[in-house]
């Protein structure tokens, strides 16, 4: 288990030397008992705080920004009511001064000597989180070890990015409550930092070093680069390459470039998957020629190790779908995938529920949108990421309901037609520009990025 770091060392850590300004004013505890008296004096002494939070503004990679930071040292970091006013004020001021959010919890969750008063003020704070998001203004939370209860399913899980620290204890109620209550024991690696990214429910886990540097590549990517939308018209290809369809799914399926060619760690924040083939999309705040946006991409390393779409991909999609639309961010989606899995529990996952969840989502997304065909364009997986305001493709690139295979399986009762189904389907890209269902054929993958920009810019520009 990680050393606890006080708030002010976290503070030190994170922000801008010398940027902070503290927002707080002085706590004074009324009619308590002498028991819970003393205990808050002892707290105080030892951590020199009045409280268990501190909350201000500071710089963050020059970024002004609103704080709100627990002190473990202070009863276990538990937020008692007055400290959920202070949070609540912080988020308030936040909204009013248009900066952006950073909660930095560590916290054994709601203030037991408060009681009932307390545990419902836990939901004062996560309407008020919410409400800053509603406006377009970023959340990003750092879970310190340990952060559960009511801290962690509050303002500790409503982050647009969300990081936590390494061999953290992350859990909504600790091993000994949950024997207490079940008469059962928890696996206590189930609440380590580590299973929680395994199992998709942080985007990250990262030392507070490192913290530092990927909130402040967010915040830049957020709040510095705009579409500044000059007016140009991205015009179609005047001679497509002449491919066939089946032409198309060959070099598709040969050993080629990918998403990940596209998404540069250097310049990227991942919110999902990174590169290493073991999560099937790759879902990162991110540069297209120097615009932001979010990038929804298929992972093909992730594929040709065998970890296909599945329905929780999916979720993870429409979640950064929302919190694209919350941040202002524009969309791109980059589409390479032989198909989503097929599979017993692809199946009772819902996995049909949630490519309709996610198309929908793309359809009616309020930001500027692109979708990408990069290589394969197969079924359900690659439906799911298509429906943007502008789809472009690459030459060697397709869309079909099956892959060919498939389909001359089903049209001819054997897969051995299926050069002769994709050529009569139309599912090459130069045949998809002719019939409309694309707007453009890119030449190459080097001018995807461009392509996108200009795609985007358009879109800002009729707006």
């Amino acid at each position: 288990m990680s050393d606890y770091l006080s708030a002010v060392e976290v503070i030190s850590r994170l922000a801008d030397e010398g940027s902070f300004v503290a927002w707080d004013d002085p706590i004074v505890h009324g009619d308590v008992t002498e028991e819970y008296e003393a205990q808050l004096r002892r707290a105080a002494h030892r951590t020199g705080c009045d409280e268990a939070v501190i909350t201000g503004s500071a710089r963050m990679g020059g970024h002004r920004v609103a704080l709100i930071v627990s002190e473990f040292g202070f009863l276990g970091g538990s937020v008692g009511t007055l400290a959920a006013a202070r949070i609540v004020a912080a988020v308030h001021r936040a909204t009013e001064e248009e900066l952006p959010l950073i909660g930095l919890p560590a916290s054994g969750g709601t203030r037991m000597q408060d009681g009932a008063a307390a545990f419902a003020a836990m939901v004062d704070i996560a309407t008020a989180v919410r409400a800053h998001a509603l406006v377009g203004l970023p959340y990003f939370v750092y879970l310190r070890n340990p952060t559960t209860g009511g801290t962690l399913a509050s303002w500790g899980t409503l982050g647009h990015l969300t990081i936590a620290e390494p061999h953290a204890f992350i859990g909504f109620l600790g091993p000994a409550v949950v024997q207490a209550i079940t008469g059962e024991q928890i696996d206590p690696a189930v609440q380590r930092s580590e299973n929680l990214f395994a199992n998709a429910q942080v985007d990250l886990v990262a030392d507070i070093d490192t913290a530092r540097v990927l909130l402040a590549r967010a915040l830049g990517l957020v709040l510095v680069a705009r579409i500044e939308g000059d007016g140009r018209t991205l015009t179609a290809v005047d001679e497509p390459i002449a491919l066939s369809s089946w032409d198309a799914v060959v070099l598709s399926r040969s050993d080629r470039e990918d998403a990940n060619e596209l998404v540069s760690p250097s310049r990227s924040v991942f919110l999902r998957g990174s590169g290493d083939g073991r999560q099937p999309l790759l879902i990162a705040m991110t540069r297209m020629n120097g615009l932001a946006c979010l990038v929804i991409a298929h992972d093909r390393r992730a594929e040709l190790r065998g970890c296909r779409l599945n329905p929780r991909a999916l979720r993870d999609a429409q979640r950064a779908l929302r919190v694209a639309e919350e941040l202002r961010l524009p969309v791109v989606t980059l589409i390479d995938t032989a198909g989503a899995e097929l599979s017993a529990d692809a199946e009772t996952s819902g996995l049909a529920a949630e490519i309709a969840e996610c198309a929908a989502a793309m359809g009616g997304v309020s930001v500027p949108s692109v979708s990408v065909l990069i290589g394969e364009g197969a079924g359900g997986g690659a439906m799911a990421l298509f429906p943007a305001a502008r789809r472009l493709a690459l030459p060697a690139a397709w869309f079909s309901p099956l892959p060919p295979e498939g389909s001359s399986q089903l049209m001819h009762g054997t897969p051995d037609n299926a050069a002769v189904v994709a050529d009569a389907q139309r599912i090459g890209s130069r045949f998809l520009f002719e019939d409309g269902v694309i707007d453009d054929v890119i030449p190459d993958l080097m001018h995807v990025p461009g392509a996108i920009e200009l795609a985007l810019s358009e879109q800002r520009v009729r707006a």
